[in-house]
């Protein structure tokens, strides 16, 4: 059933055209264009259409739809046939347990960022507690996802995080305030330019698609991302160039940066971070197993 389908069925159903009905109703509809997680898309639409949560959602299925409830899961069906993400639709999505909401400048977090997450919060308690003072920044922040994750882990640390949009800062600034998050400064910059003192730890997951690359990614992502932060240059790796060549006389001794990294990327990557003199440790993989993460150290000894 298309978009088109769904609409005239829900204006010529008989009076118990139901919640339960229209999930059932779109997720084949998803499933038929091939997309993913087509259950999952299909119950947060209509509960976003239809402003219900979860529980909400369940316990209300039996319950008819009016004509204006029809037309609200309409279009909002045909926003997600045209391959915008569920995140896009909703302004929002989850990462790190924080609800987060996003804008045309910001890319979506993604499940597998939280990888970054891990890995730092590990480098940090390899030092020390997670309750003595630090100081961190985000590079390339977007939504501010890495920094405001790791701020409601680390509760003495502040933050800083840098992005070239001013409209990504504003959406990551308005974050942390709605999770009330105060420990975080939010400065327009190129990666680490704005910095001034040094730091304990320096996350990022900067553009690593290679320019050439990016008309293959997937509709979702070269259609609804900005480009900005995606693209890496020719070979997707320009952005880790920049922050090697800067991170170490940015880092206090023992200080870390923790990277995403692209598939396959992982090599080059630690070999730019090792002729700046830091130390690399070997490649954390994310959930579905794909090398995700490269975390180089300061020495506690620098020459």
């Amino acid at each position: 059933m298309s978009a088109a389908e769904f609409v005239a069925a829900a204006h010529h159903a008989a009076p118990d055209f139901t919640i339960a009905g229209a999930r059932r109703s779109l997720a084949q509809q998803f499933r038929a264009a091939g997309l993913d997680s087509a259950n999952a898309d299909a119950r947060i639409l209509i509960g976003h259409a239809l402003s219900l949560d979860h529980a909400a959602l369940a316990t209300a299925g039996t319950r008819a739809l009016d004509t204006k409830e029809r037309d609200a899961i309409a279009a909002l069906a045909r926003r997600r046939l045209a391959r915008e993400p569920v995140a896009r639709i909703v302004g929002s999505k989850e990462f790190w347990s924080l609800p987060l909401r996003i804008n045309a400048s910001t890319l979506v977090p993604r499940p597998e960022t939280e990888t970054v997450v891990e890995v730092a919060l590990a480098a940090v308690e390899a030092n020390g507690p997670r309750t003595r003072a630090l100081r961190i920044a985000d590079l390339g922040t977007g939504s501010g996802a890495l920094l405001l994750a790791l701020l409601s882990e680390l509760p003495n640390a502040t933050g800083i995080a840098t992005d070239t949009s001013l409209r990504a800062l504003t959406m990551a600034r308005a974050n942390a305030q709605r999770l009330g998050i105060t420990r975080a400064a939010f400065v327009v910059g190129d990666m680490a330019r704005p910095l001034g003192k040094l730091l304990d730890l320096i996350v990022s997951n900067p553009p690593y698609i290679a320019s050439e690359d990016f008309a293959a990614l997937a509709p979702e992502v070269r259609v609804f991302d900005p480009r900005s932060a995606l693209d890496g240059g020719a070979d997707g790796l320009d952005c880790y160039r920049s922050l090697s060549a800067s991170a170490p006389a940015l880092l206090k001794p023992g200080g870390a940066v923790v990277v995403e990294i692209g598939a396959g990327q992982a090599d080059a990557v630690a070999k730019l971070f090792s002729a700046a003199g830091l130390a690399v440790e070997p490649p954390q993989p994310d959930l579905n197993g794909i090398q995700r993460v490269l975390l180089a150290r300061r020495a506690l000894s620098w020459p």
